[in-house]
C-alpha cells in the first residue's frame, strides 16, 4: 500500500470513529483496526492522537475550500456575500465534521476544538484577513455597499452565518421547510444586508471582473491548509 493511500485510509477511519464515538472514546488501536493497519503504522504518519485528529479537521476544511473555489470558477456570482454564505451553510449541513467544528461541539470534539484553535491560530487569522480582502475587492467593483465600515460588514456576515449554524441545533423543531430553503433564506438575508442593489446584468459583469482576484485569495488559503495537513504528518 502506498504511503499516501495508507494515510488517507487512516484519516477516513479516524473521521468515521470521531463521528461515531467522539474524540474522548476513540483510541489509536481502534483507528488502526478500522483502517486495517498496525498501530505502529498510524504513528509512522502522526506522532500523536491529537495530530491525527487535527489532520482530520484541516482535511475537511481543505476539501470545503476546494469545493468553494470550484463554485466560484464555475459561476463568478458565487463570490457575492449572499451566495458565498449560502455555499458555506450548505457545506455545514452536508459535512458532519465541519458541523461539529463550526458549532464548537464539545461532546463530539472534546478538547480537540481548543487544541485546534491554538494549532490553527495562523490559519484562522489568515481566514479573517482573506474574508476582509474579499469584501474589499467586492467594494472596489461596486458589488458591496460602501456606507458601512468593512469590519462591521465582515462581522455581520460571520454573525449571521453563526446564527444559522447554531439554529440548526437549537431551533431544529421549528426550522422552516427544508435545509435548502434555509440556505436560500441565509443567502437573501446577507444579500439584503451587504450587497449593492444593482441590476442583475450589472452585477454579473462586475462579478466576472472581480472573480479572478477573489479566487486567487482562496487559492492561497487552500494552499496554506494543504501545507498545514502536511505539517501534521510525521516527517
Amino acid at each position: 500500500m502506498e504511503r499516501a493511500e495508507r494515510a488517507e485510509r487512516i484519516l477516513e477511519a479516524a473521521a468515521e470513529l470521531l463521528l461515531a464515538w467522539g474524540y474522548r472514546r476513540v483510541t489509536i488501536d481502534e483507528i488502526a483496526r478500522r483502517a486495517k493497519v498496525g498501530k505502529g503504522t498510524v504513528y509512522l504518519h502522526w506522532k500523536t492522537k491529537d495530530a491525527l485528529f487535527l489532520a482530520v479537521l484541516v482535511k475537511e476544511q481543505f476539501h470545503s475550500q476546494r469545493r468553494r473555489l470550484q463554485r466560484m470558477r464555475d459561476d463568478p456570482l458565487e463570490i457575492l456575500p449572499g451566495r458565498h454564505a449560502g455555499g458555506i451553510f450548505r457545506e455545514f449541513l452536508g459535512q458532519p465534521v465541519l458541523r461539529a467544528l463550526y458549532t464548537d461541539d464539545s461532546d463530539l470534539l472534546g478538547r480537540l476544538n481548543d487544541i485546534a484553535k491554538k494549532e490553527f491560530a495562523q490559519l484562522i487569522a489568515e481566514g479573517d484577513r482573506v474574508l476582509c480582502r474579499h469584501l474589499e475587492v467586492l467594494r472596489e467593483h461596486g458589488l458591496v455597499r460602501d456606507d458601512a465600515d468593512i469590519r462591521h460588514q465582515q462581522y455581520t456576515l460571520m454573525a449571521t452565518l453563526i446564527g444559522f449554524f447554531t439554529s440548526e441545533g437549537m431551533l431544529a423543531d421549528r426550522a422552516p421547510d427544508t435545509p435548502e430553503v434555509r440556505a436560500d433564506m441565509l443567502t437573501q438575508m446577507v444579500r439584503s444586508a451587504l450587497e449593492a442593489p444593482d441590476p442583475d446584468l450589472v452585477r454579473a459583469t462586475a462579478a466576472a471582473a472581480a472573480a479572478p482576484k477573489v479566487i486567487a485569495l482562496y487559492e492561497n488559503m487552500a494552499e496554506l491548509s494543504e501545507q498545514e495537513m502536511r505539517r501534521q504528518l510525521r516527517s
